[in-house]
């Protein structure tokens, strides 16, 4: 099917992953390459990821990471933190415990303990509420559209406890000009001295 490596990678940059990852299955018997050289390609294009030594450390870490039942929800969570997290309210902006917070740590999931930012991150954006200009780790955050009010906006949610944070706009300052705009109830703050003893050694480095 393919005369040679350039002209397979031409092929992969018109069809696009979709059609690459449909036609894999056949593309070996088509070509001269083998299903292995295949592979290798793909991921040197970045169309398969490649694995590192810390993802099963990450994996394993993960299974910690749940949501809570119904009524462990109400036990755990006081009434203002069960309403954001889990109704999707917004708190009072400057009557919230983290807007500014300037301590040295990171942020985690009340609910579940996700990690989802650091300080190192978080500025003062005028709004009252804490702001991160990105999360500590994008595989923990999940966006979706919200079209609660008359324009829609980008909903900010947790990946494992799929506890409501906030919602993410584009008006933050450099380098990434994103405002992660979360509610401090749907936070627990972690000291840097206190990362190791609560389970989070492997943050201390951004603190070094």
């Amino acid at each position: 099917m393919f005369k040679d490596i350039n002209h397979y990678l031409t092929w992969v940059n018109i069809a696009g992953p979709n059609v690459v990852l449909m036609k894999i299955g056949g593309l070996w018997r088509d070509s001269p390459f083998t299903l292995a050289a295949l592979v290798l390609l793909m991921t040197a294009v970045g169309l398969l990821p490649i694995a590192n030594a810390d993802d099963g450390k990450m994996a394993e870490q993960d299974i910690n990471y749940q949501k809570l039942s119904e009524p462990e929800l109400k036990q755990k969570l006081s009434r203002l933190q069960y309403d954001v997290t889990q109704k999707e309210a917004t708190e009072r902006p400057y009557n919230n415990e983290f807007w500014d917070n300037k301590k040295p740590g990171i942020y985690v999931d009340v609910v579940s303990g996700e990690p989802l930012f650091t300080s190192l991150d978080k500025y003062d954006s005028k709004t009252g509420w804490p702001s991160f200009t990105r999360p500590i780790d994008n595989r923990y955050i999940v966006e979706k559209k919200d079209y609660r009010l008359i324009f829609p906006r980008v909903e900010v949610r947790s990946k494992f406890a799929d506890s409501h944070l906030g919602h993410l706009f584009t008006d933050g300052p450099a380098p990434t000009g994103l405002r992660y705009c979360i509610n401090s109830a749907s936070l627990r703050f972690i000291a840097k001295q206190d990362l190791a003893r609560e389970g989070y050694k492997q943050y201390m480095d951004l603190f070094i």
